[in-house]
């Protein structure tokens, strides 16, 4: 079936956009075949030609397309760019008077009128120009991916010729190519320069200025290339790259919108729209646009690693797994997903297999330190506190920092444990870990510290009955009955557990608990707790976060079961909803039990030093995170269902 008029024009430009010029420009010629005086079509043939460096095949397809339809604003911009590109100052200068006549924006006629200026200066002095052939040439090498010939090309182009702009923006995009960012920057910069009105030399300079960290000045080089061409769909998908490291998540959303609309079928933004969305919260709206993606460009890895993190986050690990593997199986040297399949596998239990992935990674690249951070964690788990502690001096971060110093702690390095507590403590670092440190070192080394966090935590347990204040019975029992007999649910490997599960992910972005009701109880009563502590001095309450997120999980526990002695590292304070309680056959049958330390390290455990909460079902108990906490098992038959949470500072 013959292509309508319109169809191959949507096509010419798709092809166009994606670099794909033979293509394009063989529809665009099919157009004008049929209508020789299509204005889109010759202004579009007229652009594909100035973008390989000739332009003055591309002054006959920009006159004509004026002629047709003087109402474009951009026909106007174009043809007067081409006309300087090309020395024909006396006609550009008729042009641009034309234009100014047509209503075209005087600031855009104005920097074109700059360009004018400098380039007419210029022309007694750079007179000539590269053949054909050279231009040709190097445009050939690097989209073939000779990119060494290009190179060589394009500096010996831009040297005897240096008033050229084409070869310095080949240059610049080789330079980056291969790895060399610094170096691409003048280059770059020089493109810009020599042609301000050229969109795709502002947004390649905006892709090296934030790879460089220079965010505001990538800002505005896209915003320059969008204002030059508002159909630019990639500076629309670079800005929005950008405004997202730069956490402007709703900018972002609608820059990725706006090359959506523009070109639908572009697989890249709908991914990166999918991230974004991720980051925003709204799970169910990432998700259809990731697989959109995935429809879009089916052998595209990047939206099966990110839907692998949806998956993830809502506690579904096996089509986690699948998601991640997939992504691999289409990209070997993917390392992030490697780093990201370790997690699923962790979660679910194949430590072995976490372990290779997470090398896999590292072996990808060596500088991963998120990958060196959770073969840490999981080394530190296994108790292989050397090999951990070799993987945590690689990273940067502070939770790095803190496991580093765990380890010390483990292998009863005495110095080396103080002299870098000490040391993060004088830097203003205050978190859980670093309080439940200062208590466990007491009890193992005798040595007291002053604790940043919460010097007296034991002091700052609270015990809510539930049941007098909210619904309890249709609110949290109900919720826990309907989640626990979903056969979607996953569950993740927790070897702090004992006969017992607990789900995967966070339990309130999974759509399985009414946020809006749960949550909202649990905010409520972590303000009441705060309330009430409201002229305490302690760290955690002087310092309490500004913005922060609950993370929720159910734990169901059989006869028998227990957990062991742990604290939770990411947390601020942490809390326990206690949905079934089975009576007790002895007085402290499945109690909580809150110490200032692990058991095995506080030498001497002293009663002082612990608190039994007695428990029954509809009770919440909210305490400071550096608690250790663990219970006391049951023998009873009945279930012992748990909704736990901490509250986690956003960083």
């Amino acid at each position: 079936m013959e292509l309508t008029i319109k169809e191959a024009l949507q096509q010419a430009i798709a092809a166009h956009k994606e670099g794909r010029l033979k293509e394009a420009e063989g529809l665009y010629r099919a157009i004008l075949q049929s209508q020789p005086k299509h204005p889109d079509a010759n202004h579009n043939l007229g652009v594909l030609k100035v973008s390989v460096n000739k332009s003055d095949a591309a002054l006959i397809l920009f006159k004509t397309a004026i002629e047709t339809n003087p109402k474009i604003e951009q026909f106007w911009l174009s043809y007067i760019d081409a006309l300087i590109k090309e020395k024909q100052f006396d006609d550009a200068k008729q042009v641009l008077e034309q234009a100014k006549k047509q209503g075209v924006a005087g600031g855009k006629l104005n920097a074109l009128k700059a360009q004018l200026i400098v380039n007419n200066q210029t022309e007694n002095v750079d007179s000539i120009k590269p053949s054909q052939e050279q231009l040709d040439s190097l445009l050939e090498h690097y989209q073939n991916g000779r990119f060494d010939d290009a190179e060589k090309l394009a500096v010996s182009v831009t040297q005897e010729f240096p008033q050229h702009q084409f070869a310095w923006k080949v240059l610049g995009a080789v330079l980056k190519q291969t790895g060399r960012v610094n170096e691409s920057l003048d280059a770059s910069q020089k493109s810009v320069q020599l042609a301000p009105q050229d969109p795709e030399a502002h947004s390649n300079f905006g892709v090296i200025l934030k790879e460089l960290g220079k965010l505001d000045e990538a800002e505005a080089s896209y915003t320059q290339a969008i204002a030059l061409n508002p159909d630019y769909v990639q500076a629309h998908n670079n800005l929005g790259i950008m405004l997202q490291v730069l956490g402007r998540l709703d900018e972002a959303e609608a820059s990725y919108k706006q090359a959506i609309a523009l070109r639908p079928d572009f697989a890249e933004a709908q991914s990166n729209l999918g991230v974004t969305l991720t980051e925003l919260g709204r799970l169910d709206e990432a998700e259809a646009s990731l697989r959109q993606a995935i429809t879009l460009k089916a052998d595209y890895p990047e939206p099966h690693n990110n839907l692998g993190n949806i998956h993830k986050k809502l506690g579904r690990l096996d089509e986690a797994e699948a998601s991640y593997k997939q992504a691999i199986a289409l990209k070997s040297d993917f390392a992030e997903a490697h780093n990201n399949l370790g997690n699923a596998l962790k979660e679910l239990g194949g430590s072995d297999e976490a372990e290779a992935s997470y090398k896999q990674a590292i072996a990808l690249k060596s500088d991963y330190d998120e990958a060196h951070y959770n073969l840490g964690i999981l080394l530190f788990e296994r108790k292989q506190y050397n090999l951990a502690s070799e993987h945590f001096d690689l990273c940067d971060s502070y939770q790095s920092k803190m496991y580093a110093i765990k380890c010390s702690y483990f292998k009863n390095e005495k110095t080396s444990f103080y002299k870098n507590f000490d040391s993060l403590v004088n830097k203003g670092e205050i978190n859980a870990v670093i309080g439940s440190l200062a208590f466990c070192s007491e009890f193992k080394y005798g040595i007291k510290k002053s604790n940043p966090f919460c010097n007296e935590p034991l002091k700052y347990v609270v015990k809510t009955d539930l049941n007098k204040r909210y619904d309890f019975e249709n609110i949290f029992i109900e919720t826990a009955r309907d989640v626990l007999a979903d056969n979607s649910m996953s569950y993740k490997a927790q070897g702090h557990l004992t006969n017992g599960v607990q789900t995967a992910g966070n339990i309130f972005e999974q759509g399985k608990v009414p946020k809006t009701e749960i949550e909202s109880i649990i905010r409520k009563e972590i303000e009441k707790y705060r309330f009430q502590f409201k002229d305490s001095k302690e760290g955690f309450l002087r310092n309490w976060p500004t913005s922060y997120e609950i993370k929720g999980w159910l734990v169901c526990m059989q006869r028998g079961g227990k957990l062991d002695p742990h604290m939770h590292d990411t947390g601020w304070i942490t809390g326990s909803i206690y949905i079934n309680v089975p009576p007790k056959t002895k007085i402290d049958s499945g109690n909580l039990v809150l110490c200032l330390s692990d058991r095995e390290h506080a030498l001497g455990f002293k009663k002082s030093q612990e608190s039994i909460i007695d428990i029954v079902t509809g009770s919440l108990c909210l305490f400071p995170s550096s608690l250790h906490h663990y219970t006391i098992p049951f023998e009873e038959k009945e279930n012992r269902i748990v909704l736990a949470f901490d509250v986690i500072p956003k960083i």
